[in-house]
């Protein structure tokens, strides 16, 4: 909120936490969001590089499954408050003091991903991931106060997300089968809170700033799997034997890299949050855009231990481990927001590349098919845009 737009403080030096306006011009990511998202690098990076150790280790199923419950609650956790921060967002004192207790949660969080990878023990993830979702209490109560119409709303997403963290908490006490239903239904009734919440009036969301948020998290996924792409160069000057090999993958990896962020953002994203139903959709499919670029980066790690005779995995399980990603987190964009907006041909060139590189195991250079099939789509993109993207 610029200087001249801010309310004035009452005696406690608060802001009154009001819906904020929809249209506002100039909305842009806060210092304080992108603050924020530090913390999520280093939840992120700890937990592809887990990943990356147990596909290397050949334990591929206990793997991909803590990555996905660990990859849950950062996602989850991010998301609730980028949507709270577009409605409410105040940027007083005490708005930030619990933004920065959420930040604790993560690095509470980020310090439990390897025991959830190494022994599945999940206790310090809850313990982070109750945490976040705690302050995210405190900040619904404290926008109830000043919702007006949609203080209903704001109660409901309060008293949601207070219930299911004592049942996060007694979830740690389950074994054997209840601990593996349990979970399903607590991250069921997590992502249904929003949906039973907004039917009761919908908070207002500034569609240039949810997207801009959405497409700097994915920058900093994106990142990562640059700096698997440097970790590929580093091998090699100390391996001559697969010098070429290593160059390689890190050629390939950033032109991957490259490619999915083009077409990550050819598309105009705030045109496809017009209505309550895409703004879900949009949120909710970006757990396994978001999941697969975090574990993009892995799979890059993966192919270069396997270049070098450190994983147990075969050179096509390796292979796969780099496709997959990217298969999915093209379908994921293209299902959230090119389909809408692009012509025939696009909407058969983007999903059939999915399909595509789902072949790269076949080539002899791991990368080589997924980076030209990325690369024409691209050039797709480019020759199918009608305006440039302003975004």
């Amino acid at each position: 909120m610029n200087a001249s737009a801010t309310p004035p403080r009452g005696r406690a030096r608060l802001i009154p936490m009001r819906p904020r306006d929809e249209h506002e011009p100039g909305r842009v990511a806060s210092s304080l969001e992108l603050f924020f998202d530090l913390v999520f690098v280093v939840a992120v990076s700890i937990s592809a590089v887990s990943l990356h150790h147990a596909l290397t280790e050949g334990h591929v199923l206990d793997g991909l499954r803590s990555y996905a419950v660990v990859f849950f609650g950062i996602w989850w956790a991010w998301m609730n408050f980028t949507w709270f921060a577009t409605s409410f967002d105040t940027d007083d004192w005490l708005y930030r003091v619990l933004t920065i207790v959420q930040m604790a949660g993560v690095l509470i969080l980020a310090a439990g991903v390897e025991p959830a990878f190494n022994d599945s023990e999940f206790d310090v993830v809850v313990y982070g991931y109750v945490v976040m979702r705690v302050a995210m209490v405190a900040q619904w109560l404290r926008a109830s106060r000043g919702a007006g119409a949609m203080r209903r709303t704001t109660m409901t997403y309060a008293l949601g997300i207070a219930g299911v963290q004592v049942l996060w908490l007694a979830w740690l006490l389950t074994d054997g089968w209840v601990t593996t239903v349990g979970l399903v239904v607590l991250i069921a009734v997590e992502v249904g809170i929003p949906v039973i919440a907004e039917q009761s009036g919908t908070t207002p969301w500034h569609p240039h700033h949810i997207t801009e948020r959405y497409g700097l998290f994915t920058l900093i996924l994106l990142g990562e799997s640059l700096l698997a792409s440097a970790n590929a160069v580093i091998e090699a000057l100390h391996d001559d034997e697969a010098l070429g090999p290593l160059i390689s993958i890190a050629v390939l990896a950033l032109v991957v890299t490259a490619a999915l962020w083009w077409i990550y953002f050819w598309p105009h994203h705030h045109e496809a949050i017009g209505s309550l139903g895409a703004s879900l959709r949009y949120g909710y499919t970006h757990y396994f855009i978001f999941a697969a670029a975090g574990a993009l980066s892995a799979g890059i790690e993966v192919e270069i231990a396997t270049l070098t005779h450190h994983s147990e995995l075969s050179d096509t399980a390796a292979a796969f481990s780099v496709s997959i990603p990217v298969a999915v987190f093209l379908l994921g964009i293209w299902f959230v927001a090119i389909r809408n907006c692009a012509d025939s041909v696009v909407n058969t060139v983007v999903p059939a590349a999915a399909a595509l590189v789902l072949l790269d195991p076949v080539m002899p250079i791991p990368v080589t098919l997924t980076a030209l099939v990325l690369v024409l789509v691209v050039v797709v993109l480019v020759l199918r845009d009608p305006v440039p993207n302003d975004e």
